[in-house]
């Protein structure tokens, strides 16, 4: 009895350890798949250009590396590794211009697709080549993959995954060089889902093989595994469902479009069109030239016995021989006139009513149908609170209270939020800006002025006054919006000067326009039409002849300002005219 016991014991122990290991298997594979971006908190290093040669200066305008390159890449600003290029040659230098990675030959940065931002490449990882097959090291010379791939190439959209092809077919890697899709398909496409709070992390892949009957599309999801084979003539994800771990897919067989949601069948594959429609949260479909409305789960709310359904707001308009029948998007019959729409707004208190018998106006009522703002404005737009943005016949715009007070006059030619404030932009037709705060209060009226967010804060200015509120329609300070500066703008009898944090002048008033020290402890100058920067000692960095047309604030390090180019990357110069 005691032998049997232990016998049972010991089992038990081995079938623990093994189960242990297979939960300690399964989460490293799930591990190996992770990856982390690598963040660049400081820019040390920028690209330079002077003439048609590129070379390397860091955040104090210092030249790095020499400009006789006929192109250079910075994978990283943060880190010293520089791709040189003479022609075809490359060669990676870092900070004291000494050659690195030279055990590899054929080093490169990966380039990222689909961005627009001065940051590129890949920020930690290169690819080289040996043999005519590539593979792919760290910053620091770690090899991460052997040279076993056809080709390595940044994925559109996934930074941090690398389309590889290794025998004529494609996969997907990790900058970690953990497979995430094996190397057995034709062709490989981001499903482009995005969010803000996640961006592109739960991106799926849609895939494709060659058969004889031309290519085959399925999909996996964001972690790689294979959701639907490829055996689609179409496919496509519904990406407007913000669902992470839930694809919403058009899938077409045969010319005949379905619905699926990751594996699971919502609407069969017997329509010749689906479209979906965001606001309701519903897909209109098409049989026969027929059209009806399925709901998210795919059930038809609105059957499918319509020529042309159009849908407004939160009613759905179908028409037929008999004339037209208003659905709401529960999908029961309304008593609701054709030529009446109702639009939700972001606020449930408030819906906006079109009425277009007589002509398309607009007006609001309550979640209770009480008419609150008289539909006689040709277009309204909810703003926020109470408050909402209209037009009148003339096209001029101005807010109303939900009363049909007038809180701003109805005769400005725009009228928008400022993003990530409280504060409300007006524009006039002899291009004065207004700003209110959030209780339509007028704060600032400035012509020919822009506005612009500076240390979380709204700058507004022009070429004679600069003021600065924070996101609540405060008035501030300069020295409440730069903290860490020790040099302010000033200006005195229409010239530009500056003060130290006591107010006492440190460069006299002597500039016709003058901005406040950017965080590389550089600010621009204007005299006479052009411009140059000082630093924080106040003293020129280089004689004020950089003509700069086009820039309404130039930005320096050193004796070198930016340049914007492409998409969004930037280069720094110092030659006089642009």
């Amino acid at each position: 009895m005691k032998r049997r016991n232990i016998i049972i014991i010991i089992v038990a122990v081995l079938i623990a350890i093994t189960i242990g290991a297979f939960i300690i298997y399964h989460i490293n594979q799930e591990n190996g798949k992770s990856y982390e971006i690598e963040q660049v908190k400081q820019y040390n290093y920028f690209l330079l250009k002077q003439g048609e040669q590129y070379g390397v200066i860091d955040r104090k305008g210092n030249i790095i590396i020499d400009a006789k390159y006929s192109e250079i890449k910075i994978p990283n600003p943060e880190k010293a590794v520089f791709a040189c290029y003479q022609g075809e040659d490359v060669k990676i230098l870092n900070e004291k211009k000494e050659e690195i990675l030279s055990q590899y030959s054929n080093v490169e940065p990966i380039r990222l697709k689909n961005i627009v931002s001065d940051l590129m490449y890949e920020k930690s990882v290169l690819k080289y080549k040996k043999d005519e097959k590539y593979g792919l090291i760290s910053f620091d010379g770690k090899e991460i993959t052997k040279p076993i791939y056809d080709e390595i190439d940044s994925l559109p959209y996934k930074e941090g995954e690398l389309l590889v092809k290794q025998n004529e077919k494609y996969g997907v890697i990790n900058i970690k060089g953990n497979k995430i899709v094996e190397n057995i398909y034709d062709k490989i496409a981001v499903d482009e889902f995005y969010t803000d709070e996640n961006r592109y992390k739960y991106a799926g892949y849609i895939v494709s093989i060659t058969t004889q009957e031309g290519y085959r599309y399925g999909y996996l999801n964001f972690k790689g595994e294979e959701i639907l084979k490829s055996e689609y003539n179409e496919l496509t994800r519904v990406t407007e469902i913000q669902e992470n771990e839930n694809a919403y897919l058009l899938c077409a067989k045969n010319g005949r479009y379905g619905i699926m949601k990751n594996q699971e069948t919502i609407i069969g594959n017997e329509y010749q069109s689906i479209r979906y429609d965001a606001t309701n949260q519903v897909f209109v479909v098409e049989k026969s030239k027929k059209h009806g409305i399925a709901n998210k789960e795919g059930k038809l709310i609105v059957p499918v016995q319509y020529s042309q359904i159009d849908i407004t707001g939160i009613y759905f308009y179908a028409q037929n021989e008999q004339g037209t029948t208003v659905y709401d998007n529960k999908g029961s019959e309304t008593n609701m006139v054709a030529s009446m729409a109702i639009l939700n707004t972001s606020n449930d208190k408030y819906k906006i009513r079109i009425d277009n018998e007589n002509g398309t106006k607009y007006g609001v009522i309550s979640k209770e149908e009480k008419q609150l703002i008289d539909s006689k404005y040709n277009y309204i737009e909810y703003l926020y609170d109470n408050y909402f943005i209209v037009s009148n016949e003339e096209g001029k715009l101005g807010i109303l209270d939900d009363k049909e007070n007038v809180k701003v006059e109805i005769n400005k030619a725009s009228i928008q939020k400022i993003q990530n404030t409280n504060l409300v932009q007006a524009t006039l037709d002899n291009k004065t800006i207004q700003v209110y705060n959030k209780n339509m209060e007028l704060i600032c009226e400035m012509q020919n002025a822009m506005i612009e967010e500076k240390n979380n804060n709204v700058r507004i200015q022009n070429e004679m006054e600069t003021r600065y509120f924070n996101k609540e329609g405060k008035e501030v300070k300069n020295t409440e919006v730069y903290p860490n500066n020790k040099l302010f703008v000033k200006v005195e009898n229409g010239k530009y000067g500056y003060v130290d944090n006591n107010g006492n002048t440190v460069v006299d008033y002597k500039y016709d326009k003058a901005y406040e020290f950017n965080e590389y402890g550089y600010a621009s100058i204007k005299k006479d039409g052009k411009w140059s920067a000082i630093n924080e000692q106040g003293i020129e960095v280089a004689p004020i002849s950089y003509q700069m047309d086009d820039q309404s604030e130039p930005f320096f390090i050193g004796s070198y300002y930016r340049v914007t180019y492409g998409f969004g990357e930037i280069y720094y110069t110092n030659t006089a005219n642009i």
